[in-house]
């Protein structure tokens, strides 16, 4: 091969692994799009893939958890196509995108309520934020259930065993955001899961634990308090509808983002996420819809 054919090979070739060129991946005729991130959003976002098969048979949706960080990060760095969060995107992340040659595009997909989790027999119905905080964060004094005024059945210790998300997770960055404040940390000691399916079977199982997660990984073997901002604030119930109208104190929208205005069959399937069957999915898995959508039972 002459150093002309050699060139212009090398050039082709780098072309086509660069992600940012293209919309998605091709892979035997068929697109391949990437998507990562949040363990919040993880369960309806495979239930999105699954269903678009039927849609368009000739794209393929990968969906893999890890976190917010984690699939940001990927945006970042150019390895997915679309990256969900139940955060939005910090400044600084806008910023290492924006150097490596990406736009964060963001679309909000639909709306949680960040639920506090007791085991079942646990009789605490109300919490405050600075209770919660009081709990969870630095310095807080409250380690005991008998400071809450509760004795939990089957939780002889009588201890707080607090259960947290590593914190590369977006539950994790909104939950200190909005309950312990920018100028306090969590306290050392929890126990700090990978994702939201692990705090949910953790706290089931063990009637002395506190945990923090996305309202649509309640089971019947949790308890969910209503969350009060302070003492003269109504106590609300974490819900779908209480979630939609921003009553619940902890409602939260939940993201995507692709890198730029999104192309070819991204676009497709983010106006598809958006669309009255997108929707209707991400509401039969417990969460709120983007907008006010009707769907069949």
């Amino acid at each position: 091969m002459n150093k002309t054919l050699f060139a212009l090979a090398l050039a082709l070739a780098a072309t086509g692994c660069s992600r940012k060129d293209r919309s998605a991946d091709s892979k035997g005729g068929r697109a391949v799009i990437q998507n990562k991130g949040s363990d919040t959003l993880v369960n309806v976002a495979q239930a999105w893939a699954e269903a678009y098969k039927t849609v368009e048979p000739n794209v393929a949706v990968a969906v893999s958890g890890g976190g917010s960080g984690t699939g940001i990060s990927a945006l970042i760095n150019g390895t997915v196509d679309i990256a969900n969060a139940s955060r939005e995107i910090k400044d600084k992340e806008r910023d290492a995108a924006s150097k490596a040659g990406h736009t964060p595009k963001e679309f909000i997909v639909g709306y949680d309520a960040l639920a506090v989790f007791l085991h079942k027999d646990n009789p605490l119905k109300k919490m405050t934020f600075a209770q919660l905080a009081d709990i969870y964060g630095e310095g807080g004094t409250t380690t005991k259930w008998s400071q809450l005024g509760v004795q939990v059945p089957g939780c002889g210790s009588d201890e707080i065993i607090r259960i947290s998300r590593q914190n590369n997770s977006g539950t994790y960055a909104y939950f200190k955001e909005e309950i312990l404040g920018d100028n306090k940390d969590f306290k050392q000691g929890s126990r700090d899961m990978h994702g939201s399916k692990d705090v949910a079977d953790l706290v089931a199982h063990t009637p002395c634990a506190i945990g923090y997660s996305g309202l649509a990984y309640v089971t019947p073997e949790i308890s969910t308090p209503c969350v009060a901002r302070d003492d003269a604030s109504t106590c609300v119930a974490p819900s779908m509808e209480t979630a939609v109208d921003r009553t619940y104190p902890v409602a939260r929208p939940l993201f995507m983002y692709s890198s730029g205005e999104p192309q070819g069959a991204v676009k497709k399937y983010l106006d598809w996420i958006l669309s009255d069957a997108g929707q209707c999915i991400i509401t039969k898995k417990g969460y709120a819809p983007a907008r006010p959508v009707k769907c069949d039972g």
